[in-house]
């Protein structure tokens, strides 16, 4: 088992106005987003820069002239093979003419994303962009029993996205089931930058429990695929959504063969009196004295059944002050289900 702590990180970096109650209004963001964005193609010899009001503009033919984010902003330093902290120390005017004589040239087409007046990101033809509004949607219609989490200590909701990238963290919190006698319930993170901040991805696992810094803990199972944002980045959502597929059918198949055990132990006894019960939990290696308060709270519901001896153990765990009479009970509880 490990400690997944992709989604803590996520909370503690993200801004109030990043979060997201539920997919419907992450969705709705995001396709507002893709609404009000413009994919632009220039040629180098058509981009210029400008300096205006301490500040520089990228001008991009007669599309006009456009403010940079610090994202687009550090995309352009790297294309031009400049240092940005360099950069931002020169007046808008030396770094204009910086630019002007650093930027590439050629006859290879520049991507330019933008939203309103601001460029949100500069790539080359080799990048294909992801909506994030389509990836959600596809939540939206293939993990319909997922949800987010409880709210972390901050507020934060585990739905998330900003300028740069975009986050989800679901969890199932009616696909309780046990895998080798524990107690584990499905979920997963998603992630996509439109702006080739980070690749695309899913990691699913299954885990016991998840703390108020969204640390996901003893997680097991845990697969994780992801892909860059190439010509077939678009095929990534139905691989994404295969993949979910996969954890829900793992999940209905692991609480349909639980259910049968919970219906074969209901009806299978341990024996006809407490006596006989008593010696099958001692061969079981369930200590004398626990197996006889077991047999004690079973008998008062009636038959000695597996499952009422289960039950009974599981009642005296939780009453138990001691953490290790709690991990012994639990163990004996799960060797007797391993009965059926």
């Amino acid at each position: 088992m490990t400690d997944l702590t992709r989604a803590s990180k996520e909370l503690f970096r993200r801004n109030p106005d990043e979060r997201f109650e539920t997919l419907r209004s992450l969705w709705e963001h995001c396709h507002q987003q893709r609404e009000d964005s413009t994919d632009r193609w220039h040629s180098p010899d058509t981009i210029g820069m400008q300096a205006a009001d301490r500040s520089i503009r990228l001008a991009a033919g007669t599309d006009g002239a456009f403010l940079m984010n610090d994202w687009s902003f550090s995309q352009l330093c790297r294309m031009a093979k400049v240092a940005k902290d360099t950069v931002n120390r020169l007046s808008s005017e030396t770094a204009t003419q910086v630019f002007r004589e650093t930027m590439p040239s050629g006859n290879k087409p520049v991507q330019i994303l933008t939203t309103g007046d601001t460029v949100r990101s500069l790539h080359g033809t080799q990048y294909t962009r992801l909506w994030n509004a389509d990836l959600v949607h596809m939540l939206r219609e293939f993990a319909v029993d997922f949800e987010p989490p409880q709210k972390g200590f901050n507020g934060a909701t585990g739905l998330y996205a900003g300028e740069q990238d975009m986050f989800v963290f679901l969890i199932d919190p009616n696909g309780w089931t046990e895998i080798n006698g524990e107690a584990f319930a499905p979920g997963f993170f998603v992630w996509n930058s439109e702006v080739g901040r980070r690749s695309l991805g899913v990691q699913t696992f299954w885990f016991q429990a998840v703390c108020q810094n969204h640390i996901v803990w003893d997680a097991v199972e845990v697969i994780e695929w992801r892909r860059k944002h190439t010509a077939r980045v678009s095929e990534g959502l139905s691989q994404i959504r295969e993949i979910i597929e996969r954890l829900v059918e793992k999940r209905d198949a692991r609480k349909d063969g639980f259910a049968k055990v919970v219906s074969t132990a209901m009806r299978e006894k341990l024996g006809d009196d407490a006596e006989e019960c008593l010696k099958v939990l001692n061969r079981q290696g369930i200590t004398r004295g626990l197996a006889k308060k077991a047999l004690e709270l079973a008998g008062q519901k009636g038959a000695f059944t597996v499952w009422s001896v289960v039950d009974a153990l599981t009642q005296i765990s939780r009453e138990s002050v001691n953490a290790g009479e709690r991990t012994e009970t639990d163990e004996s509880a799960a060797k007797l289900l391993a009965l059926v």
